[in-house]
């Protein structure tokens, strides 16, 4: 049914009197501009949003498809994230003379010829460039220069996202760039060129995330959003936890581990990559109607259904030619810059955390390959519980409430890495694994639903840029973990103190923050600004 049946406005009338004194000419041609007008009037506009409700469907089987077609590209953006905890590990070594294994600490006072590394030089970059003793702090240099580069690419490929390229070209460039700085990692012949291509690693894969939630969410109903932002963060996991068993594989070669990652945006890019759909939401901003139209039109024939004829969009900007509309920026418009500041505070302490438990793994004196197996484990249930409660839950509890569980965890593991508390408790390391697993599985669930919630808090317009300014909060926090774990070697009980107190106050800070579950996708700045203050006044009549 077409929505002129339900509330679409009134067509207009056309007259059915023309002037007697009129000459046959005049009313020929009186009579053909009725005619054109008629025609035209005789269309009706839509929003996006209205035209997915009520034409598309919420989520259809191409909405699905769409979304984990673009979704998988997560796989291996977890696996360019977080191959530094086996690549960079400080490996076993022994004494040459008794074959004992000798702390990493015990090294610095034997010469070169007392020891060995006991898998040999090639396991890490730590055996092969001796990143111990005096050096040890450059172990942390690669991933902090890696996360300070995603910090960085994260504005850039948000603008480029925005503006010129679109979603789906810069996805596509990301993961051709992250391809290319990958495979150059694994010819480094020191660990200066290691940390400068992990930097520009960082920086060409930044696109990759933020990229990947929006392309899925901009073409679904408001009901679904939720629960389709977690396909991404199901596909990351599965990169992560694929990350143990390629590294125990290549155990004795950092280098191989690099060269086979690698390969996996490439043939994402070339193969899967041209089946996603760009987001008509962003090719109606840019003007290119059309297109948007034919985006739209192939959505609702996969999924059964037809779109109307008559049916064209609502523009979002009305004048083309008036530049303030179609160049709003988040920095100009004050209510954005204030949410877009306690987002990105959110993001820090969220992205501190997250990374900083993942990488914190060898602090845990437990096998390092299964206590990340067991902690990518646990990024399963947090998908699948974030997308429940993200269906039934507010946005803003729901972060809060993950952040604050995830910071009661680290303190508890704190607690327990206490060497009087393992004396006493016999089963205080398996206590503090399953603790830690716990806090992890609610870091994700806080760091996954943020990211959904960012979407649906900015207007499509400044969307992506939006999305990659909490990317680069994310990776700022991010960059300041392999510090706190490099120290958490002498002292873990510190580090994860550290970790605990700041998600507390990561969740604090999202109180600030608009409840956004069920409400509509807005396309400018100003329609949302104008929408949202328009509620608030109702509100509080």
């Amino acid at each position: 049914m077409k929505p002129s049946e339900q509330e679409a406005p009134k067509l207009v009338e056309t007259s059915s009197n023309l002037s007697n004194a009129s000459s046959a000419s005049e009313k020929g041609e009186a009579t053909r501009q009725h005619q054109h007008q008629q025609q035209s009037n005789n269309s009706y506009a839509l929003t996006v949003d209205e035209v997915i409700e009520q034409h598309i469907g919420s989520l259809g089987f191409a909405q699905v498809i769409h979304a984990l077609i673009v979704s998988i590209a997560w796989t291996f953006d977890a696996q360019t994230t977080l191959v530094s905890i086996f690549s960079d590990a400080l490996p076993a070594a022994r004494l040459v003379a008794t074959g004992a294994i000798a702390e990493g600490s015990s090294l610095c006072g034997l010469s070169t010829g007392e020891w060995e590394w006991a898998g040999g030089k090639s396991d890490t970059v730590v055996s092969e460039w001796n990143l111990i003793c005096q050096h040890k702090f450059l172990v942390a240099l690669p991933s902090t220069l890696f996360f300070i580069g995603s910090l960085f690419g994260s504005g850039v490929y948000g603008y480029l996202a925005d503006s010129w390229f679109g979603r789906k070209k810069t996805l596509f460039l990301s993961c051709v760039l992250t391809f290319v700085t990958a495979l150059a990692i694994s010819f480094s012949p020191n660990v200066w060129v290691y940390a400068f291509l992990r930097f520009a690693n960082g920086f060409f894969r930044s696109g990759i995330g933020s990229c990947c939630i929006v392309l899925a969410t901009e073409i679904v109903g408001k009901k679904w959003r939720g629960q389709v932002g977690q396909y991404g963060f199901f596909f990351f996991t599965l990169g992560f936890l694929s990350l143990p068993l390629m590294a125990y594989l290549e155990r004795k070669s950092w280098r191989n581990l690099y060269r086979i990652i690698s390969l996996l945006p490439l043939g994402y890019a070339v193969f899967l990559l041209p089946f996603a759909y760009e987001s008509p939401r962003w090719l109606l901003v840019k003007g290119r109607n059309k297109e948007a139209m034919v985006v739209l039109k192939q959505l609702a024939r996969r999924n059964g259904r037809q779109l109307p004829a008559d049916l064209s969009l609502v523009d979002p900007i009305p004048s083309r030619n008036d530049q303030t509309s179609s160049s709003e920026s988040i920095w100009s418009t004050k209510w954005a810059v204030k949410r877009i500041f306690m987002v990105m505070m959110a993001g820090f302490g969220s992205g501190f955390v997250y990374y900083g438990i993942q990488l914190n793994a060898e602090n845990l004196n437990f096998n390092l390959y299964l206590t990340v197996a067991v902690n990518a484990m646990m990024e399963f249930p947090a998908v699948f519980i974030g997308s429940f409660l993200l269906g039934v839950m507010n946005r803003r509890p729901l972060f809060s409430n993950s952040s604050y569980l995830a910071g009661i965890c680290c303190l508890l593991c704190a607690l327990l890495s206490l060497q009087r508390v393992t004396r006493a408790v016999s089963v205080a390391k398996w206590l503090q694994l399953a603790v830690e697993a716990v806090g992890f599985m609610a870091s994700s669930t806080a760091y996954d639903v943020l990211y959904v919630y960012c979407v649906e808090l900015f207007p499509t317009n400044v969307r992506n840029f939006a999305v990659s300014l909490l990317r680069q909060a994310f990776m700022l926090g991010a960059s300041a973990a392999p510090l706190l774990v490099a120290l958490g070697r002498d002292n873990a009980m510190m580090s994860f103190i550290v970790f605990g107190v700041a998600s507390v106050l990561s969740g604090v800070v999202s109180l600030g923050l608009r409840e956004t579950r069920n409400a509509p996708l807005y396309e400018t700045l100003t329609q949302q600004g104008k929408e949202e203050e328009m509620g608030n006044g109702t509100a509080q009549s």
